[in-house]
């Protein structure tokens, strides 16, 4: 890593292979993809002091020994178990790598006694998405069951083509660019969707997803009619109803989607990367993104007391996108409460600071990053740790139009349409 800080700072980016050879970065997300794709959708982290003798639910397998993995993608008997003695949260890192670096300097690198969940939205905004991300999946290749990292929004075809990323390889790798890039791509549908933690912590990056009817499990095929079938964000028209789904619903997605369209069985994995809590009861479309849902306090305590959960922490928001819903608290801190209810709380953490790194305008967010350590017992009880951004930062150009893309919310209104579930 101190390699690739030196490089950040006194190199140029598209020198950046002369440090981290095109071949390297190949091998790595090859290794990586082969071992996240060998993971459930849904991770079962369980920590020494904390292990039930049976497995819950819906995992429906029989226990694998501690720092054991295996199955194939979708096996539902497969879980992770991690012995450790603490598990650390991080949200959003959105490229910003040497904040990243100060985060595990302060948090503790992984090891035998510390597992580290990243929550997604390793890429886009920030200049170092590529050092970022390459960092994690060595990261993932070197301790397997002691980092796991999540799929965001931003690990798909049309974010990162959209906000950053592509250009930055294009930048970076030159002549090798193309190929490296459909290698990401396919990275990116390797990861795993969510996690348990000591059975009684969700970690997802968007937010809960629906419950699936089972005529619409195909999608639409309606002859001549639109893709959609009459559909708004995958509810037919004139009827709006939803439920929200289960865990046994999550472990069945398919997840080898590249940009999923929110329709027929790419739904569930377009809410988890897309949807949003609000102050309002009820779930929705979440119509603003155009992807996804919005879903109240009371579909956070129906999901709790469904599933034995006490806490949902999840991301995806960061200060721009806060300050665009005034009914949700700020994430001027890195971390907000979103809903307490009975059975316990639903909380956003975001671990990119002074986001995003290029902003037109007078004044900066200037909001601090934030990680969480869950330990025994009380897992769902996080201690919050917060940082401030490593400034100043090296000097870089953007990777993609500021202007055009000034908020989270404008990538909400691209998102409409985009969608495809090709692999």
């Amino acid at each position: 890593m101190s390699k690739l800080d030196a490089a950040t700072r006194s190199m140029p980016p598209d020198e950046l292979r002369l440090v981290l050879p095109a071949q390297v970065v190949e091998e790595i997300l090859s290794a990586a993809s082969k071992t996240m794709a060998a993971e459930p959708n849904l991770v079962d982290i369980r920590v020494t002091e904390y292990t039930q003798a049976t497995p819950e639910p819906w995992c429906r397998c029989v226990p694998i020994p501690a720092g054991c993995t295996g199955g194939p993608v979708g096996d539902p008997r497969i879980h992770v178990c991690a012995g450790a003695k603490q598990v650390t949260l991080v949200g959003d890192l959105h490229g910003q790598y040497h904040d990243f670096l100060q985060l595990l300097e302060k948090a503790g690198e992984p090891s035998e006694d510390s597992v580290i969940v990243f929550n997604g939205d390793y890429v886009d905004r920030g200049a170092w998405g590529l050092e970022t991300y390459v960092t994690l999946l060595a990261w993932k290749i070197l301790l397997p069951n002691r980092v796991f990292l999540l799929r965001g929004n931003h690990e798909t075809r049309f974010c990162s083509t959209s906000y950053g990323f592509k250009r930055e390889v294009e930048t970076k790798y030159g002549a090798h660019s193309r190929h490296l890039f459909q290698k990401f791509l396919s990275t990116f549908t390797s990861h795993p969707l969510a996690a348990v933690v000591a059975s009684s912590v969700l970690v997802c990056h968007g937010g809960l997803w629906r419950e699936l009817h089972p005529s619409r499990r195909k999608g639409a095929k309606n002859g001549g009619k639109k893709k959609d079938g009459g559909r708004k964000n995958g509810v037919p028209e004139g009827d709006r109803s939803l439920r929200v789904g289960s865990l046994e619903d999550l472990m069945k997605v398919r997840r080898t989607v590249q940009d999923p369209s929110g329709t027929g069985m790419s739904a569930i994995l377009g809410d988890i990367l897309w949807s949003d809590p609000s102050s309002e009861p009820g779930l929705k479309p979440n119509d603003g993104r155009g992807i996804g849902l919005l879903f109240g306090p009371d579909i956070t305590e129906e999901f709790l007391e469904k599933n034995h959960l006490r806490l949902i922490v999840r991301s995806h928001e960061g200060p721009d996108a806060r300050e665009q819903r005034p009914d949700m608290l700020p994430m001027s801190h890195g971390y907000t409460v979103d809903h307490t209810v009975k059975s316990g709380k639903l909380m956003t953490l975001f671990s990119a600071p002074d986001y995003p790194q290029f902003q037109v305008m007078d004044k900066r967010f200037e909001n601090k990053a934030a990680f969480f350590v869950l330990t025994a017992p009380d897992f769902w009880e996080p201690q919050i740790y917060t940082l401030d951004a490593v400034l100043p930062r090296p000097q870089v150009h953007a990777y993609y139009e500021v202007m055009s893309y000034m908020d989270s919310d404008d990538e909400m209104d691209a998102g409409k349409g985009h969608a495809s579930d090709a692999e």
